[in-house]
């Protein structure tokens, strides 16, 4: 290998490069390109809401629990009675998420090779599909996340099974489909998230006008909408159709939130191992070197309570279940 390389064999076992050492191969326009290229890949993030980034691992937020109540006053000397308002805490929950990615020495030597043009897509990419199905349906989700979505739609009563009505329509937009159980519950239907073989059940769905109820933009024909709301269909692989087949509700009402941005590190002389210890590679016996992505971020629901449901029993989501 040439010296003026990356020269690993110059480091001693337990060495690393550095940040400083690495700068000139993770520049940080490419970090900053990679935070803001994640919510594309992620159907979750597209349709929730951003809060703004955690200075610490955990952090608190107060959600309205309690409604004040009005009331007529009795005649001109009756009593003005009171009321009152109330908050519960919810918490942001900072965890890591986290990839490796190995690269051979030689595929770093190539002078010409565009590398980042290569990883970057794959980190986001990576990062998107495991937040959407953490979120979605707990996939490795940490165990300080809220209940995943589903779990918390089937627990709120807010599923319909796939068949239940006539057909798709009334599954979907009937009296008893999943987007007006979002509504009686005091929410609008502000997206949708679809597994991809919806898209060919929604193609020949009319309204009873017969006006297609699926609709593409005009100025984009990859982009969707349902009832007026936009409707993604993942192809990171986050929906998992053997659970659920859409989900649809008020997505302003899912927040998330970023503890840092993301941080890089090259590893030169570290063994890779998967979950049974078994080594997968081994970075200097093989002459590789592994770049690890690291983020931390939180997600939560606070779904404050509204007067057409103040039960508990209330979800902004709802969710359309496959059928036996």
């Amino acid at each position: 290998m040439k010296a003026n390389r990356l020269n690993l064999q110059l480091f001693p076992y337990n060495g690393q490069i550095d940040r400083t050492d690495a700068g000139a191969l993770i520049p940080e326009d490419v970090s900053r390109e990679i935070i803001q290229g994640i919510p594309v890949n992620s159907a979750v993030m597209q349709l929730a809401t951003k809060a703004a980034n955690m200075s610490r691992k955990q952090q608190r937020i107060p959600v309205l629990s309690t409604l004040p109540t009005a009331y007529f006053v009795n005649g001109d000397t009756g009593l003005k009675q009171t009321s009152d308002m109330s908050w519960a805490n919810k918490y942001f929950d900072a965890e890591e998420l986290a990839v490796i990615i190995p690269i051979p020495e030689a595929v770093l030597d190539d002078a010409d090779y565009d590398i980042w043009g290569e990883i970057k897509p794959r980190i986001m990419e990576a990062f998107g599909l495991a937040f959407d199905q953490a979120v979605l349906f707990g996939t490795n989700a940490p165990a300080s996340w809220p209940l995943n979505i589903l779990a918390a739609a089937v627990a709120a009563g807010n599923v319909v099974t796939n068949g239940t009505g006539s057909d798709l329509y009334n599954d979907v937009l009937g009296t008893n489909g999943i987007i007006s159980l979002v509504e009686n519950d005091g929410f609008m239907c502000t997206g949708h998230i679809g597994a991809m073989k919806m898209r060919a059940r929604y193609r020949g769905l009319r309204d009873t006008t017969g006006q297609p109820l699926f609709k593409t933009s005009m100025q984009d024909n990859t982009q969707y909408e349902l009832d007026g709301a936009p409707m993604f269909f993942p192809r990171n692989g986050g929906m998992i159709d053997t659970s659920a087949l859409q989900f649809c509700g008020d997505f302003k009402q899912v927040v998330y939130a970023m503890r840092q941005d993301i941080t890089y590190k090259i590893l030169d002389q570290a063994v890779i191992t998967d979950a049974t210890n078994a080594i997968i590679f081994n970075l200097a016996q093989q002459d590789m070197v592994a770049l690890r992505a690291v983020i931390r971020l939180a997600w939560q629901v606070p779904n404050p309570i509204n007067k057409l449901n103040p039960s508990a029993t209330r979800y902004p989501i709802s969710a359309l279940i496959p059928g036996v």
